[in-house]
């Protein structure tokens, strides 16, 4: 479809705002054409200044003929840039045909008036056509030389039809006036020296404030067209200055005829470039358009792009129809038709490969550590088929996998190659060199297809390994060690290293008063069973308020909070904790008489933190003064006590029932310990 302008990459949102940045060469290129402009006036100053060289070339006939042509070119100009406009329903459009309708008009009742034509004498009117008619074309190219806002091209649009009758009124009011004897004083013969007694010089400040504004708008817009608009409206402005001699048939006269004709010629050749580069006249003008028709156009086009790559991308109907349409709708010749259906295709390619590539990225990121196989596999399913369409997954089964009714084996694969069937390739999914499910996908859509296949089967392949090895990792540690820990270690094998932090943690201690003497009087398995029963009714609760088991000795536990995991409430939750372990443990008891009972000491401290031991083994532990008093305390509880030391009373609040053991001395400890039974939580 026609283009705004090959070269035009500035961001639509800042087109004539931020200045085009040309190349090295165009300050020089700008220079050449300064130079070329200055030329006439140039040679207007030598023919004025040496008389003798101003001669005198009267042809009544050829300039006739001339004017006509130059009116002739102006007319087709200006109603192709008004059929643009009505299609663009831009206002500068309109505008800048009004500059060479009015210019048409006027150098046309020039024309007529030279003598020997309709007037047998020279005229008013022949002398006052040409400047009046290119004043009256200067109002029209600066208004179309502004930046107009969006009210007031709408306030030009919705005028079009007096702008233009009123033109057309006043070209023919004044062709009547000028052309019939006797009417008026515009068909008797003139002075000489008739002009319009200076007015002319603010039609040259408007024609050069109107280049000056186009050349601006060429820099952050560069057009053919639009350079050819900023030279004309220079030329024109050049050729109302040359007819300020007022000296008939000289060669100072003949100038601004030529710079007329060079610069409507201009802007037509440029018109018939942009013709051969784009093979359609539908957008030969778009570049002069206002900034909001050029968003409107891109607009369009993006459209029509995007309903070309869709239509490409669901292959439902025939290209013809839409191909059609695009060519009537943008006047597109049947080789851009054949050009932009290519381009549409590949860019529908690149969608797809675009779209597959995401689904691949997608199937990666859902590969996290404890994602079950099953949920993976169906959101992975999900994604693909967004992408690529009726993909099937299916796992082995009894050593064989079925798709679609067909039966595959780990042999059906060898080297891991794929099965080519019609429309389809089927690709094993392996796990440690063993075949554990077969992926279905369609290819054929784009050249890629098989390759990506390939990539999506191997990418499945690599996360249902990893799934099943960290499942397998996950039930072991968490067999062995706190949830917390076992995730931890799971996600960063790095915090398996020595060393720790120090940490503020609430440590909670827990034996079982009268074990010793217990294990006297019954047999091992009696022992085991005992212990298993009240640890596992113990480890739910310290699981379930957050703490993290780091240690059993024989019939003691050790329980941290707030590490490795952070708690803001950890002596709270460690109190909670120590008194739901009691009511458990009393119902244990209740039902086997004779069972020893636990009691509990809890304190809250700083405590360093992480993995304790040698390179060859290691356990994650708490070392520090708070978790040594946590111990000492529980030494000192009775059985089915809590003690907590002050330092968790303080923490946890005025709702703690307590009672005060006051100040203890603790053995292995030099300074008092102040300690509190606890009863309840309000």
């Amino acid at each position: 479809m026609p283009t705004i302008n090959p070269t035009d990459t500035v961001r639509q949102d800042r087109s004539e705002r931020e200045p085009y940045l040309p190349p090295a060469t165009q300050p020089v290129r700008a220079l050449v054409w300064a130079l070329h402009l200055a030329l006439p006036m140039l040679g207007l100053w030598l023919l004025l200044a040496a008389p003798d060289l101003n001669i005198v070339l009267q042809d009544n006939p050829g300039h006739f003929w001339l004017i006509a042509a130059v009116a002739g070119i102006n007319l087709v100009l200006g109603l192709m840039i008004s059929e643009a406009s009505a299609r663009r329903a831009d206002a500068r459009l309109l505008l800048v045909s009004l500059v060479f309708l009015s210019s048409a008009g006027s150098f046309l009742v020039h024309g007529l008036g030279t003598p020997g034509i309709i007037l047998g004498t020279p005229s008013h009117g022949f002398d006052l056509s040409h400047p009046v008619g290119l004043l009256i074309a200067s109002v029209f190219a600066f208004t179309s030389a502004l930046p107009l806002g969006e009210r007031a091209a709408e306030t030009v649009l919705r005028r079009q039809m007096w702008l233009r009758g009123g033109l057309a009124t006043l070209i023919t009011g004044w062709g009547i006036a000028c052309l019939v004897p006797g009417l008026t004083p515009l068909s008797d013969s003139p002075p000489e020296g008739t002009g319009l007694g200076g007015l002319e010089w603010i039609g040259v400040a408007l024609y050069v404030a109107a280049a000056a504004m186009m050349f601006q708008l060429h820099r952050s817009r560069p057009a053919v067209v639009l350079i050819s608009l900023v030279t004309a409206y220079a030329l024109l402005a050049e050729s109302l200055v040359a007819g300020l001699s007022h000296r008939n048939w000289h060669l100072s006269w003949w100038l601004w005829h030529v710079l007329l004709t060079t610069a409507f010629l201009f802007v037509a050749y440029s018109a018939y470039l942009q013709f051969r580069r784009e093979g359609t006249s539908a957008g030969l003008f778009d570049s002069v358009a206002l900034s909001a028709t050029v968003r409107r156009i891109r607009a369009d086009h993006e459209a029509a792009l995007e309903e070309l790559v869709g239509h490409l991308r669901r292959r439902e109907e025939s290209r013809v129809p839409i191909a059609n349409r695009l060519a009537g709708k943008f006047g597109l010749t049947e080789s851009q038709v054949a050009v932009l259906d290519r381009a549409g295709e590949a860019l529908a390619n690149e969608r797809e490969l675009t779209d597959r590539l995401a689904a691949l990225v997608e199937v990666g990121r859902q590969a996290r550590v404890g994602l079950p196989e099953r949920e993976l596999l169906a959101q992975s399913l999900d994604r693909v088929r967004q992408a690529y369409g009726d993909v099937r997954i299916r796992l082995v089964d009894d050593g064989r996998v079925t798709v679609n009714s067909r039966e595959y084996g780990l042999k059906d694969f060898p080297g891991d190659q794929p099965i080519r069937l019609e429309g389809k390739v089927v690709h094993p999914l392996t796990v440690k060199g063993r075949l554990a499910g077969a992926l279905e996908m369609p290819i054929g859509r784009t050249p890629q297809d098989e390759a990506l296949a390939a990539m999506l089967a191997g990418q499945l392949s690599i996360s249902l390994e990893n799934v099943r090895l960290y499942g397998e990792l996950e039930t072991l540690f968490r067999q062995y060690m706190s949830p917390d820990v076992a995730q931890s270690l799971l996600a960063d094998p790095q915090t398996a290293a020595l060393g720790g932090e120090l940490v503020e943690l609430t440590a909670l201690f827990a034996d079982l008063k009268g074990f010793t003497s217990f294990s006297e009087r019954v047999a091992p398995g009696e022992i085991v069973e005992m212990l298993n029963r009240y640890h596992t009714a113990a480890v739910p609760i310290v699981l379930g308020n957050g703490g993290t088991i780091v240690q059993f000795v024989g019939d003691a536990l050790l329980a941290l909070f707030n590490a490795p995991a952070r708690q803001p409430d950890h002596a709270l939750a460690a109190v909670r904790a120590g008194l739901a372990m009691q009511e458990a443990a009393e119902e244990i008891a209740a039902g086997m008489p004779g069972y020893p009972r636990f009691r509990i000491g809890i304190n809250t401290g700083e405590a360093l933190v992480g993995n304790i031991g040698s390179p060859e083994l290691r356990g994650f532990n708490a070392m520090g003064d708070c978790v040594n008093v946590a111990a000492r305390l529980e030494g000192i509880a009775d059985p089915g006590s809590v003690v907590i030391g002050q330092s968790t009373l303080d923490l946890i609040g005025p709702g703690a029932r307590t009672r005060s053991l006051g100040p203890l001395n603790l053995k292995g400890r030099g300074q008092p310990v102040h300690a509190h039974v606890l009863s309840g939580l309000s």
